[in-house]
């Protein structure tokens, strides 16, 4: 099997899976606990908190473990102070555990503005400063497209909330791990993050939260986590997360020129072999492993379906909504034309892939493509 859908989840890697089998066979004492063998996992909670928070220059007791980015990205909106009366501004391209739960807001009675991206899928922010109003209290844009892969300028976001007063949060869930990011540094108030997007376990994530003692819990009951999100730690997942979390931070460098070639090797082959092909998101200032493309006159679906027969797993994953097979809110925002949009496919290499690999899929989908086009 040729695994290239890395931006849906990735394989656990050895040192996670170290880390968590003594606390699943042996060390299973609840963190909350108090007696030694419930200490030892409190400690191995705290010790975790102490290094992610390391990681992106932020402060142990500003890190919320959480059950991954879906529910650290509905705590950081729905905890709005006062949100039926506030305004919310976020893209058309965000994840759709931001979408939603915006949509869930707005039906609460908050306002709601969802900015455009251009082509390349970036926001202006220009456009982000003249949408602000005297009720806005929440900024929340995504720090790298989980379609596309556009980063988008995180830096200046988060300079320009600071200076209108206004809480930033950012989805970075594509993006730790793979990319530096210096919370203090980028005026971040809140950012999401997910462990199986960097080779860590499902279910496990954490809320970066700047001003952690107005920020009230969506999850309520027994005060774990100093009292912000309630509930018993995962213990093994959350020590599998700190463990992927460093080999990523470690060996970043080494990982993004691997994937950055094999992705730039990737879009040579497929622009220059393959005719009537769109890149999504732009040339540059894109993840390292992302490449999406749009074909014409294609139907992505059976596409992904026939690599998947073949033995090489892609996506047409976000790209399409599972019901009535539509394009997504990401190619939909990009302006992406309806004969390319709906053959739009995402391939997403990591660090452990290899040239040949690339080769085969590139060959493959060359014949798959010829063969949807010629019936």
């Amino acid at each position: 099997m040729i695994y290239l859908d890395n931006a849906a989840t990735t394989a656990v890697c050895k040192e996670a899976k170290e880390a968590m089998v003594p606390l699943l066979e042996d060390e299973y004492g609840n963190p909350s606990a108090n007696y030694p063998f419930g200490d030892r996992a409190g400690s191995i909670v705290e010790r975790a908190r102490i290094r992610m928070a390391g990681m992106i220059n932020a402060n142990p007791e500003n890190i919320i473990f959480t059950s991954g980015g879906t529910e650290s990205d509905n705590s950081a909106v729905l905890k709005i102070k006062d949100i039926e009366n506030s305004h919310i501004i976020t893209t058309k391209i965000e994840h759709h555990a931001i979408l939603n739960t915006c949509e869930y807001a707005r039906k609460k009675g908050a306002e709601v503005t969802y900015l455009n991206v251009n082509p390349d899928g970036e926001i202006n922010i220009d456009e982000l400063e003249k949408s602000i109003k005297e009720n806005t209290r929440l900024i929340s844009v995504m720090f790298a497209n989980n379609e596309i892969g556009t980063i988008e300028p995180i830096a200046k976001i988060g300079r320009l909330a600071r200076a209108y007063g206004i809480t930033f949060h950012t989805d970075a869930v594509q993006a730790f791990g793979h990319v530096p990011i210096n919370v203090a540094r980028m005026n971040i108030d809140l950012m999401s993050v997910s462990a199986h997007k960097f080779n860590g376990p499902k279910g496990v994530g954490f809320l970066y939260v700047r001003n952690i003692d107005d920020f009230e819990p969506l999850i309520w009951g027994g005060g774990q986590e100093n009292g912000k999100r309630s509930g018993t730690e995962n213990v093994a997942g959350i020590a599998g997360m700190e463990q992927a979390a460093i080999q990523s931070i470690k060996n970043m460098s080494y990982r993004m020129q691997k994937e950055q070639y094999l992705r730039n090797y990737l879009i040579n082959r497929v622009m220059n072999e393959i005719d009537d092909v769109k890149l999504n998101g732009h040339k540059f200032k894109r993840l390292p492993g992302n490449a999406n493309f749009s074909f014409k006159n294609i139907n992505a679906a059976k596409l992904v379906e026939d690599m998947g027969n073949e033995g090489i797993c892609i996506s047409a994953g976000s790209a399409c909504a599972a019901a009535g097979g539509k394009p997504s809110q990401v190619i939909m925002a990009i302006n992406v034309q309806k004969e390319y949009a709906y053959g739009t496919v995402r391939i997403t290499i990591s660090h452990e892939n290899t040239r040949d690999e690339i080769d085969r899929t590139v060959e493959i989908m060359k014949k798959l493509i010829k063969l949807q086009r010629e019936q």
